[in-house]
């Protein structure tokens, strides 16, 4: 795997820093000197789990949905013996290791497994299949594949990538065990077990800047892009977003995906503290409060739509009967502030994407809707326009960052030389997210510049329209896109889903986004569907609706002869 290989390479960082020795003075800036975490020079996968199961080898890690506990001790035991099966099967210190599976124990262990050896943890969306499926194999360049037996038949339809070895847990596929392009040998779960005892380190040590793993995007604007993520670059993101006073007896619900950034983050942050975490497959709006009383929760994570649904839910006595006491949510809607006082827990947001690490975080209990938050400390924020000239506060533009702490960004983009060249310019990092600042320094989000929509000779913010579209008690889930106009620019296409039981006119409910919006930002068209296609982070898949354009089923409020025109001032 080139990409994971090069990250212990200095030329390989786009800022061009040298990669530290030993003894180089970095050490002092990697160390926060936080008393309650080691510090980033000790921020390495394989380190943390030794060091946890001596200090702790009774104190539960994760609790699983069958009530199964994993203390420390368990959890190192079991990586280890991971590691010795993964060691069988040839890899190596810097090789990549795909790791298709759901959250649980297994996809622990081979992440941490891998990690012991020095190696890459490669994780798949479990959603994958196709051409997208074929993509990551490709650009992964991995030898080895750890896969959910449900999984395991979309091979089928790849070209297999360079994969030799294919462990399958969690059963026999349908059928037995398939024939696979490329002819790799698959193997079953005893594969990925050996025993812990004949565990051998890596001959050079792990170092904080070496490629922890490589989280692939989520790919809502294009082909997926591998993430090159180091250790330090993890630590930097969890300790920064862990704004609240996060202790050993913290209790973190794992509800993201483990090939997800915010999966990760989670996993490894209470690592890093000493806490636990309960791992569930995903969100459910009718479990979560069970969750968070039975296993005693204390922090979770709320991204996009989960808010909403837990608001949703008609008020009860046992509202504040509960653990809970933070909440990291993402953005911060007008729902989002409600759900932190109806239930009486704290909560805080901040800006984050896989190649960076919480650049802006907020105080607890923020009251700017839609803030991102301030620059945290050791990271530089710039609003710039296209040609990288900084524009005045209360104006859109391009976000762009850098860190003063080496390698706590990604160094790269695996296998996309010209992607990672595009993205760090001039010294920046550019994020493609159009943001405004304002004069208190607080940053908002607007939009991703290629979801920004020219209509009528004005920009308008998809983000924007979709928040009118989800005011509406009908709508359960919005997506607004450009669609191509008979005259010049764009049209706009809103796509809704709608919450169950509910029913919408299409006239009545764009007449009522007139009285709420700039006539230039009502939707002509409008498709409501069962469901729209969405990534297991609950971002919508624009590009399919994009792609999909105007379709036989979309009303459009032009041939129902329905003018928006701009309002009259005498």
């Amino acid at each position: 795997m080139t990409g994971a290989r090069a990250a212990t390479d200095p030329g390989t960082a786009p800022t061009g820093a040298a990669a530290p020795g030993p003894s180089d003075p970095l050490i002092e800036v990697l160390s926060p000197g936080d008393p309650r975490v080691p510090g980033a020079a000790h921020c390495v996968t394989g380190e943390l789990l030794a060091t946890r199961a001596r200090a702790h080898p009774d104190r539960a890690y994760a609790v699983f949905e069958d009530g199964t506990t994993w203390t420390y001790a368990q959890m190192y035991e079991d990586a280890l013996s991971t590691a010795v099966a993964l060691g069988r099967l040839g890899v190596r210190q810097g090789d990549p290791v795909l790791s298709w599976l759901p959250n649980g124990r297994d996809a622990l262990r081979v992440w941490f497994g891998a990690n012991l050896l020095g190696a890459v943890y490669v994780p798949v969306n479990t959603a994958y299949r196709g051409s997208l499926l074929g993509h990551v194999l490709d650009n992964s360049g991995a030898r080895v594949l750890v896969a959910h037996a449900q999984l395991v038949d979309r091979l089928a339809h790849t070209g297999g990538g360079a994969l030799e070895e294919v462990v399958v847990l969690g059963g026999a596929p349908d059928g037995g065990l398939p024939s696979l392009p490329g002819a790799p040998r698959v193997l079953g779960a005893g594969a990925l077990r050996a025993p812990a005892r004949e565990f051998v380190a890596p001959a050079r040590p792990v170092e904080p800047w070496d490629t922890m793993a490589v989280i692939y995007t989520s790919g809502t604007t294009g082909v997926s892009k591998g993430v090159l993520v180091s250790y330090v670059h993890h630590y930097s993101t969890v300790t920064a977003l862990a704004a609240d006073d996060i202790t050993e007896h913290d209790r973190y619900l794992l509800n993201l995906p483990l090939f997800h950034g915010g999966g990760t983050e989670v996993a490894y942050c209470m690592l890093l503290f000493g806490g636990s975490v309960v791992v569930t497959h995903g969100f459910s709006t009718g479990e979560f409060w069970t969750s968070v009383r039975e296993h005693e929760v204390t922090m979770c994570t709320l991204i996009g739509a989960m808010i909403n649904f837990l608001v949703d839910v008609p008020p009860g006595p046992r509202d504040r009967e509960h653990p809970l006491r933070a909440a990291c949510v993402m953005p911060l809607t007008r729902e989002a502030l409600e759900f932190g006082r109806r239930f009486g827990v704290d909560v805080y947001t901040g800006f984050n994407m896989s190649e960076t690490s919480a650049p802006l975080v907020t105080d607890l209990n923020p009251r700017s809707v839609g803030s991102c938050g301030r620059p945290r400390p050791g990271v530089q924020c710039r609003v710039v326009d296209e040609h990288g000239i900084d524009v005045p506060d209360g104006q859109v533009g391009e976000l762009v960052l850098r860190a003063d702490r080496p390698w706590s960004m990604f160094h790269g983009y695996h296998g996309m030389p010209e992607a990672t060249a595009a993205a760090w310019r001039h010294g920046w990092f550019h994020t493609g997210d159009a943001v405004r600042r304002d004069r208190a320094g607080d940053f908002f989000f607007i939009d991703r510049l290629k979801d920004a929509i020219r209509r009528r000779g004005e920009n308008i913010s998809s983000v924007e329209v979709e928040s009118e579209l989800l005011d509406h008690p009908a709508v359960a889930l919005a997506a607004v896109v450009a669609v191509p106009s008979e005259f010049a620019e764009d049209e706009i296409l809103a796509a809704v889903s709608l919450r169950p039981g509910a029913e919408l006119d299409p006239a009545e409910f764009l007449a009522g986004l007139r009285s709420r919006m700039a006539h230039f930002m009502v939707p002509r068209y409008l498709r409501i569907l069962p469901d729209l296609p969405v990534t297991p982070t609950g971002k919508v898949r624009k590009e399919e609706l994009r792609a999909e354009g105007v379709t036989p089923d979309t009303w459009d409020r032009a041939s129902a002869g329905i003018e928006v025109t701009r309002d009259r001032i005498d």
